[in-house]
């Protein structure tokens, strides 16, 4: 799910549903849910990655977990009509669950981590609109899935949080476009993963909620700079 400003609404596609992966385009216009039918679209699957590319006006899919469990590498994107498969020359790895956030600082959306099946990763992408960039910081988050992540105009830096290898992870850090630094908050939340992450223009904060750690957490969590 995403945020589409060239059309004003939520995009959401895909999912899991009673009788497994599902594959329907739904957008929210702040007060109805439409269900779309366009032309093309990709293959039913769920926890792909989503994030909105102001550089050319399109949401970005990445990958997910499709029918009988299958990890996708596709890309594909939404222009507020139709959905559009892309062949970029250069793409990361089949995966799910990996946290994918734009970066305003750069124009690039950054991707980084997800899981294929007992493989867990923690490469780092870009995609500047035409094709993906495998990166080398010295220094990245440990392997993960499942992390949450957001942009923070505040700092000009991209926030993650969490995530799962073999357990909840609990570790917070930021991108700068070029490097990935560890934080160390006084306080911070305990350790979780597919928690929801966003930016609120209102307060000036990042706000996270809930996630799961042995059962389903309700806590809300600001995070302004630095704490």
């Amino acid at each position: 799910m995403a945020y589409d400003p060239a059309t004003g609404t939520i995009v959401l596609f895909g999912g899991y549903g009673a009788h497994g992966v599902l594959d329907s385009t739904w957008t929210w216009d702040g007060t109805t849910w439409t269900k779309l039918a366009p032309a093309s679209h990709p293959a039913a699957r769920d926890t792909a990655s989503m994030a909105y590319d102001p550089a050319t006006g399109n949401v970005v899919l990445f990958g997910g977990q499709g029918t009988r469990y299958r990890y996708l590498g596709d890309t594909w994107t939404w222009n507020g009509t139709t959905w559009a498969k892309l062949a970029p020359a250069s793409h990361p790895s089949i995966r799910a669950d990996a946290p994918m956030a734009y970066d305003a600082a750069t124009s690039d959306i950054v991707l980084t981590g997800g899981g294929a099946g007992s493989k867990v990763l923690n490469d780092t992408w870009t995609w500047n609109g035409t094709t993906w960039t495998k990166l080398a910081p010295a220094a990245k988050p440990p392997a993960q899935a499942g992390a949450s992540m957001a942009y923070d105009p505040a700092t000009g830096n991209v926030i993650l949080f969490g995530g799962y290898d073999s357990g909840a992870l609990d570790g917070t850090w930021t991108w700068d476009g070029t490097a990935w630094t560890n934080q160390a908050p006084a306080a911070s939340p305990h350790a979780r993963y597919v928690a929801s992450m966003a930016y609120d223009p209102a307060t000036g904060n990042v706000i996270l909620f809930g996630g799961y750690d042995e059962g389903a957490l309700g806590d809300t969590w600001t995070w302004g700079s630095s704490s």
